[in-house]
């Protein structure tokens, strides 16, 4: 498996194949059947062009925020930190994702992607000297990776409809 910066000639089609699932198990297997309607119906033609947009505006900025683990059968998964220019919104690196499709789970592909994202987030100018993440709190697999690097709670999102 080759950990390695994202290139969007070659891994726009894997890249949002690993996002549909990201977010499909977000939504499956963190809340339950509304959750999941929820981030399923927000997975349109029109959301996969803004993301994929927003992914080429990020790596404009730093062309390692977004590293994909690449094998002979296309992507593995992938880890994006938001440029350093957007760190301001949490005074520190933001972590946005992290996912490992669940054929190489347990592989040491999620190990190699979270030290390419925490080298990353090293090489920034930060308020803050932390990386930061939001994590289900129901996704109890995510939780103990995260522990397992030393990431500590360090408040509670809260959200509302707009």
């Amino acid at each position: 498996m080759e950990i390695r910066p994202y290139d969007p000639d070659d891994d726009e089609r894997d890249l949002w194949a690993l996002k549909r699932a990201f977010e499909g198990g977000l939504g499956a297997n963190t809340g339950g059947d509304e959750k999941g309607a929820v981030y399923e119906g927000k997975l349109t033609d029109a959301y996969r062009e803004r993301y994929i947009d927003w992914v080429e505006r990020c790596i404009e900025d730093d062309p390692n925020c977004v590293t994909v683990a690449a094998g002979d059968d296309g992507l593995a998964g992938y880890a994006f930190v938001l440029p350093e220019r957007l760190s301001m919104i949490w005074d520190a690196a933001v972590l946005n994702e992290v996912y490992v499709a669940p054929d190489h789970r347990g592989t040491g592909v999620a190990d190699e992607l979270i030290e390419a994202a925490l080298a990353t987030a090293r090489d920034q100018d930060l308020p803050l000297d932390r990386t930061v993440l939001d994590v289900d709190p129901n996704n109890d697999r995510a939780k103990s990776f995260y522990d397992r690097y030393g990431f500590e709670r360090w408040g509670e999102m809260v959200a509302r409809q707009l």
